[in-house]
């Protein structure tokens, strides 16, 4: 029995596919064959039939291979590169929650002050 994925919202279901449709474009473009690409990234041709789908439950190192192969890697780059939304949360001030301090970091830092003072 396979893995369950989650449902997509649909629009990035739609998404997902054009990645795929690209995929496949490009493959066509370059005449290469499926088995040829599926070989090159060490794939079954049932998976690279997958990527080309867009489905989901393919994991995004099988695509960044893929991709590889077609010498479509830098593209990867281009993934979240401009975020809109992130650069207006920190134009508005947002700010994430600090961290707690380490263990460790504040234990030596008591040890420090129990030596000065003479404690230790």
């Amino acid at each position: 029995m396979g893995k369950i994925t989650p449902p997509l919202v649909p629009r990035v279901a739609r998404l997902l596919n054009g990645v795929g449709t690209h995929l496949k474009l490009a493959r066509l473009r370059r005449k290469y064959s499926a088995e040829t690409v599926a070989q090159r990234a060490e794939i079954t041709r049932r998976t690279l039939s997958k990527v080309e789908q867009g489905d989901p439950a393919v994991a995004l190192g099988v695509y960044a291979r893929v991709m590889q192969v077609l010498r479509l890697e830098d593209d990867l780059a281009l993934l979240a590169k401009d975020d809109e939304l992130g650069r207006k949360l920190q134009d508005a001030g947002i700010t994430a929650k600090l961290r707690a301090p380490k263990r460790l970091r504040v234990a030596r830092h008591e040890i420090a002050l129990d030596q000065s003072e003479g404690r230790g």
